[in-house]
């Protein structure tokens, strides 16, 4: 019992610092990419199942093999939770972001309903007996509850950059701005490949009509303040 413990706590470690790694980024998710891990797992999980119907995948390994699963899952989305929460920190104060009902309020009242749910699944608080796989299971959804807890869906103009679901952009890689119609604005920025390749990618937000003023401001007053760091990264080649 205290060697899977042991390994357990070793497993939401390793997941805890895959998930605070920039190894999964939203940028980088693509239909193909979402359809072929979900079939993947699909495999996997359908292997096992027959596996276990003819009695090669017993109860004894399929009990602590989902432990760590879930443990993998609890550490990893923990993990991601304490990167936003970091990264966030780094971006400084808010200077800007849309807000309404739909965006501040509805993320979080369907992180807390996971939460509960999460912890519900634990059986701590009910009848059912208390068992590994609910424990575990239960504190994955309560870590993923808590992941979607600290996502926002909006750009957040900040005071050192732009903070975009998992992505921190600092002011001096935004390169450009424009309005794509009334309502939405388009903002090109400089990212670096894992090649040390650099590339211009952008991004697209729905701004309120009334609210376009307010964001202009903030994105000129910034464009001009870091104009010589951001001419260093674009003409640093002719140097």
């Amino acid at each position: 019992m205290w060697l899977l413990i042991l390994f357990l706590i070793f497993v939401v470690l390793f997941g805890g610092y895959a998930g605070s790694q920039n190894w999964l980024v939203f940028d980088k998710l693509t239909k193909s990419n979402l359809l072929n891990s979900a079939l993947t797992i699909l495999l996997i999980f359908t292997l096992l199942m027959v596996f276990y119907s003819f009695g090669l995948f017993p109860q004894s390994i399929a009990a602590p093999f989902m432990m760590a699963v879930y443990s993998l899952i609890a550490g990893f989305f923990a993990g991601s939770a304490n990167k936003l929460i970091r990264q966030r920190q780094k971006a400084g104060n808010t200077l800007y972001q849309h807000r309404s009902f739909w965006i501040d309020h509805a993320p979080n009242l369907l992180a807390v309903v996971i939460i509960i749910y999460g912890i519900y699944r634990t059986a701590v608080f009910t009848t059912e007996p208390v068992t590994g796989i609910r424990i575990s299971s239960g504190i994955s959804l309560m870590c993923f509850g808590f992941f979607t807890w600290t996502l926002k869906v909006v750009p957040e103009f900040r005071s050192k950059g732009i903070f975009f679901l998992d992505r921190f952009i600092h002011w001096k890689e935004v390169i450009a701005w424009h309005w794509q119609s009334e309502t939405i604005i388009a903002v090109e920025f400089v990212v670096k490949n894992d090649d040390d390749d650099e590339r211009i990618k952008e991004f697209y937000t729905s701004i309120p009509e009334d609210e376009k003023k307010e964001l202009e401001i903030v994105l000129k007053s910034k464009m001009e303040e870091y104009s010589d760091e951001r001419k260093k990264i674009l003409f640093k080649d002719e140097e």
